[in-house]
């Protein structure tokens, strides 16, 4: 681990001038020795560790207060701080309540310890797991190369929807079911304060800076999570596939959250997949194939294929077409209360 600046600002205004680079242009920003900062430490601590990043300043927000509250509740929508653990995600009581779908995505969250000290502004930045992007010694296209070696190599665990040139899976799981439910992030930088839709948060290597995931910039600091009032969000649940233990990322999961009328039958519906896509891939078609109908054996199947429709497996990972399949079937059997296998 390289040598670097340790600050402990006490406002955001502070925080984001700590984290300003002076250089200018794009590649300044994407260069070695940018400032970090450093939240609940889960994931900038490991690049750093595995020589990913090497900050020349790590900017600790936790002295900032005010970003570790929840407020708010089912009928008002809630306000989240970026600062919030996700085990106080999953053990606050309006959550498990009226969001339940967010405390699900929370709680499968790796393991207790980790929990207790990874943040939610953390879950959404994280960088992606990919083990050539992992290995120092592989410079691969997230870090600078000129080739996604997980393209035609070891790609079990890469991307079937969206990919290409990078095939990187993004590894939140609050993402998925934030989105699901039509929050928004509240980002300050020098510019001062601005709201974006969390859908609109994440970019594809396809469409932006490729060594880059969202729209932030260096010097931006996520503040606050809003998450509207919402009909959807009492019927709401996160399904994940795990390989092998209680601390492994998704494989492949989905979010689903649905409004239902008094008939039964479904009056809007949400649909977002998880473990897939470089970004948390929502499912619009599926979504629409739900409206008007019940949530029968059919209807379920239908959404299902749907959902997967356009996704173009790499050699390793055609198993997670079925396996999210499944998964979608389920999420919406067990938000609708029918039954599936």
């Amino acid at each position: 681990m390289n040598t670097f600046e340790w600050t402990n600002p006490t406002s955001v205004a502070e925080a984001v001038k700590l984290l300003r680079v002076e250089q200018e242009g794009a590649a300044a920003r994407d260069q070695d020795g940018v400032p970090q900062p450093l939240g609940g430490g889960q994931d900038i601590l490991t690049t750093m560790k595995e020589r990913i990043t090497r900050p020349a300043r790590l900017v600790n927000l936790k002295g900032i207060r005010g970003l570790d509250k929840i407020e708010g509740n089912a009928r008002r929508g809630l306000r989240i701080g970026a600062l919030v653990t996700l085990t106080q995600l999953e053990e606050h009581s309006e959550i498990r309540r009226g969001f339940p779908g967010l405390a699900e995505a929370a709680q499968s969250i790796a393991t207790p310890q980790i929990r207790n000290l990874g943040t939610v502004g953390g879950n959404l930045c994280q960088r992606p797991r990919c083990w050539y992007f992992r290995l120092e010694q592989v410079v691969c296209l997230k870090k600078g190369g000129t080739e996604c070696y997980a393209a035609v190599g070891e790609n079990k665990y890469n991307a079937i929807l969206g990919g290409g040139p990078s095939y990187i899976v993004h590894p939140s799981d609050l993402a998925p079911m934030l989105i699901a439910l039509g929050a928004s992030v509240v980002v300050e930088g020098p510019s001062g304060k601005r709201t974006i839709a969390l859908d609109k948060f994440f970019t594809l290597p396809k469409e932006g800076n490729v060594r880059r995931e969202n729209v932030l910039n260096n010097d931006d600091i996520i503040t606050e999570i809003q998450v509207p009032a919402s009909a959807m969000a009492a019927r709401s649940t996160y399904l994940k596939f795990k390989e092998r233990s209680s601390l492994d990322f998704a494989l492949s999961s989905v979010a689903a959250a649905v409004e239902m009328d008094a008939g039964g039958t479904v009056r809007q519906a949400r649909i977002v997949l998880g473990g897939v896509a470089p970004v948390p891939w929502r499912a619009p078609d599926a979504e629409k194939s739900l409206v008007g109908k019940r949530l029968d054996a059919g209807t379920l199947a239908e959404a299902a294929r749907l959902a997967l429709q356009g996704a173009v497996p790499l050699e390793k990972n055609a198993y997670k077409v079925p396996l999210t399949q499944t998964l979608v079937r389920r999420a919406l059997a067990k938000v609708g209360g029918a039954t599936t296998a």
